[in-house]
Order: C-alpha cells, then sequence, then structure tokens
C-alpha cells in the first residue's frame, strides 16, 4: 500500500476503521503528507471510536491540506448503545482511479502480525465502484440519524457483486448473499473469519450444507483480540462440530482475513466479520466474483493458512468445566455487541 502511495499522482481516498496513532500510523502519515504536499487531492474518512475523536494527532495533514472526516462521533442519545455501535467498519484505498485495495486490515502497529486478506485491483469497472461508493460515505458521514441511502446499494459488474451494508436489524444484505451461497454450495464452503458468532439462520445452513454432504471448514484464530468472542464462540462450535462442520484454528497470531469460498467457484472477500455485530451494527462492504486468478490465490491461501492451524478438540469442549459453560451463557445475551 505504502509504495503506491508514494507513486499517486493526483488523488488518494482513504476509509478505515482504525488509524492507529502509532509506528503504523507514522508512517501512513508521512506518506500522506508527501503527497499532500505535491498536490496530491487526498481524504481520509476515519471512524470515531476505531480512530479516536481527537484529530491532533492529523493535524500536519490538515495543515498541508487533506481533508478529514470522523464518521459518527459517540453522542450521548436516546438509544446510545445501538446507535453508538452503528460503526463504519469499511476498509478501502483509492488511488489515482487507478489503483484500489480493499480487505480486513486496518492502519496499526499492533495488527501487523496479524493474518489479513486484502484485494488489491486495477480493474477499471470495479474502481469506478469503489470511487462512487468512497464518495457516498464521504459526502453523509455524519447522517447520525438518517439512513445513508446510496450506502444500501449492491452494484453488478460483469461477475462482479458489490455489496454495501449499512446497520440493519432485519435486512442485512451480505448476511443474506452468505445464506444463499452456503444453501447452494455443492462441494465445499471455506469461511475465514476473527469471529465466529452467527445467528440463527445462518448456523442451520451450515449444518444443512454439511448433512447433505458438502464439506464446511470454518478458519478462525486460537486466540483473538477479543477474548469474550473466543469464550461465546466455544457455545456453537462443538453443536456445529456434531453436525459435520470442521473447525481449524489458526496459532501463529489473530487471524484477521475474513473471507468466504464456495466450491472453488465463487468468493467473497469483505471487511464484515461473520458475526452479529457486523451484520447487524456496521456498515461494511463485501466483493462477491469468479476470477479465476483470485480462485487460485484464495486456495493457496487457505493452504497456508491450514498448515499452522490445528483441528478442534471435541473431547475436550465435550468435557470443559461446568464453570466454562456457564461463563458463556452469561455472555450469550451480549452476542449482539460483541
Amino acid at each position: 500500500m505504502l509504495d503506491d502511495i508514494s507513486n499517486a499522482r493526483r488523488v488518494i481516498f482513504l476509509e478505515t476503521f482504525r488509524f492507529g496513532k502509532d509506528a503504523m500510523g507514522d508512517k501512513f502519515l508521512l506518506a500522506l503528507y508527501k503527497k499532500a504536499k505535491e498536490g496530491v487531492m487526498i481524504k481520509l474518512l476515519l471512524d470515531a471510536w476505531g480512530t479516536g475523536r481527537d484529530l491532533s494527532y492529523f493535524r500536519t495533514l490538515i495543515d498541508a491540506g487533506v481533508e478529514i472526516r470522523l464518521y459518527r462521533k459517540m453522542r450521548l442519545t436516546k438509544g446510545i448503545l445501538a446507535k453508538n455501535h452503528c460503526r463504519n467498519h469499511r476498509k478501502l484505498l483509492i488511488i489515482d482511479s487507478e489503483i484500489a485495495y480493499m480487505g480486513s486490515a486496518n492502519i496499526t502497529a499492533y495488527s501487523v502480525s496479524w493474518r489479513e486478506l486484502n484485494l488489491r485491483t486495477t480493474d477499471h469497472k470495479l474502481l469506478t465502484v469503489f470511487r462512487r461508493s468512497f464518495r457516498d460515505s464521504f459526502r453523509t458521514y455524519n447522517k447520525y440519524d438518517i439512513p445513508m441511502v446510496a450506502s444500501n446499494k449492491s452494484y453488478h459488474i460483469d461477475d462482479w457483486i458489490f455489496i454495501q451494508e449499512y446497520p440493519d436489524s432485519v435486512r442485512q444484505r451480505i448476511k443474506t448473499k452468505y445464506e444463499k451461497l452456503i444453501r447452494e454450495a455443492k462441494k465445499s464452503i471455506i469461511i475465514e473469519t476473527p469471529y465466529f458468532l452467527p445467528g440463527h439462520t445462518l448456523r442451520k445452513e451450515l449444518i444443512d450444507a454439511a448433512q447433505r454432504g458438502v464439506k464446511v471448514v470454518i478458519h478462525v484464530p486460537y486466540h483473538s483480540d477479543v477474548r469474550a468472542v473466543d469464550i461465546l464462540r466455544r457455545h456453537y462450535t462443538g453443536i456445529l462440530y456434531e453436525a459435520g462442520v470442521k473447525f481449524k484454528f489458526y496459532e501463529p497470531s489473530n487471524l484477521h482475513a475474513k473471507s468466504v469460498m464456495i466450491d472453488d467457484e465463487v468468493f467473497c472477500l469483505s471487511s464484515a466479520n461473520f458475526d452479529y455485530r457486523s451484520f447487524r451494527y456496521q456498515y461494511e462492504i463485501a466483493l462477491v466474483g469468479k476470477e479465476k486468478s483470485i480462485i487460485d490465490q484464495l486456495q493457496q491461501h487457505y493452504v497456508h493458512t491450514e498448515q499452522y492451524s490445528r483441528d478442534f478438540d471435541y473431547t475436550s469442549w465435550k468435557e470443559r468445566p461446568n464453570i466454562d459453560r456457564i461463563i458463556e451463557h452469561v455472555l450469550l445475551p451480549f452476542r449482539y455487541l460483541m
């Protein structure tokens, strides 16, 4: 990303949940500052929860002409808990209308060792849609109580589908697409996510798929950066395993990649986690496609992930202490906010 930023000539658009005020943030800050001084137009859309609402860290960029907008500052208002959970979790970088990145990675030093998954593309049609998505988000960034109408549109571009998700407790486009893909799977389903807390319908679709003979494999981190999610995840893993769903626990670091692949033919790369919070409360983006070159790279990515993963230990799960079961049930009512 930094190499492409350093070669930018006209514009840089960046939309991200977290821009760390740390060593990695410093590297991006310096690269963006240099381009701003060269006259490159730069716009940043940062989430106020993920990045923080204090913009003093970005003062040199602002003074150099960079336009920075904070998405949805935390507010004391009616429905404070639900509304403040409505975050912009999208990750999108566009450079000169020629290169774009989308995927799972934030800009932070503490996540440098995490296993991420990002798409770099120069496809003109995709870039056109990505630019439109960013401009819509940037324009309506401060609409706290009014849904971002432009941000819930899905675009069909040849074999691609670009899904824009916005908070909705009923209509959740990315989740609905996952349900359809899983329901139609004939041979295999691979899911990769740092936080695995699927709702009832998704769990049922996964169980139905496994029981009709589809190979279902879920890649998750052995330890994520959110311990409460790991504990609550146990509530589901054993039940799904009994139905034939396989789990692979990535050990070296946090597996933060977010992807789905069906029958080695269709894939989805996304900013969304496989959980209630992403589907219900967050602004997300997802790209569904059939590009063979990406399928091949994803297959290699999964093979590498699996090499450093351990299988689910069903016996240990079944014999886990009662206190672990109690903690799971205590956390269960809070699954929507994790």
